[in-house]
C-alpha cells in the first residue's frame, strides 16, 4: 500500500469534520506522513533527542556526524554511545544535556528499560510513555515521536508541540494557542486519526495565507 492510499480513510474522516479541516486538506494535499518502521526504539529515541528544538537540516547534520564516528555500522550501538567520549559527541553538535540524555537512553536500553520493537509493539501508548519518561531527559513529546514515526501508531497527537498548537490556532483563527489540556480534549473528536491530524497541523504555518482565504 502506498502512502497516499494508506491515509485515505483518515483524510476523508478529517475532511468531513468541518469546513476548516476540509479547506486545510485541500490546500496541503494528500497526507505524506512517512514513518520509519524498521528502527528500534533505542535508535528512534536517540534521533528524536538529536532533532529536539532544531531544524530538520541541523538534526540531519548531527546524526550524520554521529554515524561518521562509527562508519563500520549503520547506527552506533548502545555500547558505543556509553563508551564514546564526551568531546567527540560535542563535536557532532550535541549539547551537554543531550549527551547526558542519549547516554541514559543507551544505558536504559542495556538495562531493558527501553524495550525492543517487538516488545514495544505489544504495549499501549500510555504504558510506553510512562515507562520511558522515567529516563532523565526523556519527555512525553520524545516518546510520542517514537510512537508516530517508529511504531506507526495512528492516534497520537503531541499536544505539547508548539507547531501543533500553533497550527490549530491558525486553523481556527484563535487569538492565542490552546493549552495542551484543551487541545487534548478537542482532539478526541479526531480519534482514531490524530497522527494524520498532527501531520496536517504541522503543515499550516507554511500554508498560512492559503488556509485563511
Amino acid at each position: 500500500m502506498n502512502l497516499l492510499s494508506r491515509y485515505d480513510e483518515a483524510v476523508a474522516f478529517l475532511s468531513s469534520h468541518d469546513d476548516d479541516w476540509a479547506r486545510l486538506i485541500e490546500v496541503v494535499g494528500p497526507c505524506r506522513h512517512d514513518p520509519k518502521a524498521a528502527r528500534e526504539p533505542y535508535e528512534a529515541l536517540v534521533r528524536a533527542i538529536a532533532y529536539q528544538q532544531l531544524t530538520a537540516k541541523a538534526g540531519d547534520a548531527i546524526i550524520g556526524r554521529l554515524k561518521g564516528l562509527f562508519d563500520d555500522r549503520d547506527f552506533p550501538s548502545p555500547e558505543d554511545l556509553i563508551e564514546v567520549e564526551f568531546d567527540l559527541l560535542r563535536s557532532c553538535g550535541f549539547s551537554a544535556s543531550k549527551i547526558a540524555t542519549i547516554k541514559a537512553i543507551a544505558q536504559g536500553t542495556l538495562d531493558g528499560l527501553i524495550p525492543t520493537r517487538d516488545i514495544a509493539a505489544t504495549m499501549d501508548d500510555e504504558a510506553l510513555i510512562d515507562r520511558m519518561v522515567s529516563i532523565k531527559g526523556i519527555g512525553r513529546w520524545t516518546v510520542e515521536m517514537l510512537l508516530m514515526y517508529s511504531l506507526e501508531r495512528m492516534d497520537v497527537l503531541p499536544v505539547d508541540d508548539f507547531g501543533v498548537r500553533e497550527g490549530y490556532r491558525v486553523l481556527k483563527s484563535l487569538p492565542v494557542q490552546p493549552k495542551p489540556k484543551q487541545l487534548r480534549e478537542i482532539s478526541e473528536a479526531w480519534s482514531p486519526h490524530r497522527t494524520v491530524a498532527a501531520w496536517y497541523l504541522w503543515r499550516i504555518p507554511r500554508e498560512r495565507g492559503n488556509v485563511l482565504k
